[in-house]
């Protein structure tokens, strides 16, 4: 698969998906990296530490965030965006579920779009996908925690995304999909979405796992969000043995050593 300028084995590999969030209100990091400066240099650093894809969000998506305008969220990301481009050769992604913001994402450098709402929130954003190529990772979520049948309700869920995005042009090499935890789903729904996770390898795409500092693990652990890093890592290896192509961290140093031990160990396996 080909994002950006990079090639990604999403077959036999796991990567990391660094996120930073350009936003004062993101639940684990709000206001760090919110100026130019600071968001250029954890940029910088995360990529040193192992991140294959920047994620970059203008607008936290937390439970009750307060949804801010499509100009206030373009000129969040937008030169961060271009400024990072500019100066790092890594492929980047926008956080948004919105066209406009993806559009001025795309313009500015963005080479993948990461919508939460899996192409249901705005009409607009599979065709602007499909018309300028880039790609896209397509995450299942919903208003509510209502299921007649949890599992297979999900993929079929997440199945009308892939065929948005099908109907719409976009390439089948182009696109992600993401199980959603933390979105849609009570506490016991988003363990059980980690628990059978794999399931998710019946639609046919690769697969990224996003739990990083997540409520899933805070109420587990009964921890705050900047002490979550060891619960998280947990579901890294899960994410490894369960061929997920990727994992949206925070913590990029620390998810990097674990996927390579249990890389190693898997390999071991196969000889």
């Amino acid at each position: 698969m080909k994002i950006g300028t990079k090639e990604f084995n999403v077959k036999n590999k796991t990567y990391i998906m660094g996120i930073l969030n350009v936003t004062p209100d993101s639940f684990s990091d709000g206001g760090k990296w919110n100026h130019m400066d600071a968001a250029l240099a954890h940029a910088e650093e995360m990529i040193r530490e192992g991140t294959a894809i920047l994620d970059i969000g203008g607008e936290s998506t937390r439970p009750g965030h307060q949804q801010i305008t499509e100009e206030e969220e373009i000129e969040r990301v937008a030169p961060v965006i271009e400024a990072v481009k500019a100066r790092f050769d890594v492929p980047v992604s926008i956080d948004t579920y919105k066209a406009k913001v993806a559009a001025a994402a795309i313009e500015a450098g963005a080479d993948l779009v990461n919508d939460i709402w899996g192409l249901k929130y705005d009409p607009e954003m599979a065709d602007l996908i499909a018309r300028t190529g880039v790609a896209c990772c397509l995450m299942h979520n919903k208003n509510n925690t209502e299921y007649q049948d949890f599992y297979p309700d999900m993929l079929r869920e997440t199945a009308e995304c892939v065929k948005l995005a099908k109907e719409a042009g976009i390439a089948d090499d182009k696109i992600i999909l993401d199980p959603g935890v933390g979105f849609g789903k009570n506490y016991e729904q988003n363990l059980e979405t980690i628990l059978h996770m794999e399931r998710f390898h019946e639609l046919g795409y690769p697969m990224l796992l996003g739990t990083s500092r997540k409520s899933v693990i805070g109420l587990t652990l009964d921890l705050p969000a900047d002490q979550r890093v060891e619960g998280t890592l947990v579901t890294t290896v899960m994410a490894v043995m369960k061929k997920y192509a990727f994992v949206r961290v925070h913590d990029i140093k620390e998810n990097q050593r674990t996927i390579r031990m249990t890389e190693a160990i898997l390999r071991a396996g196969e000889n």
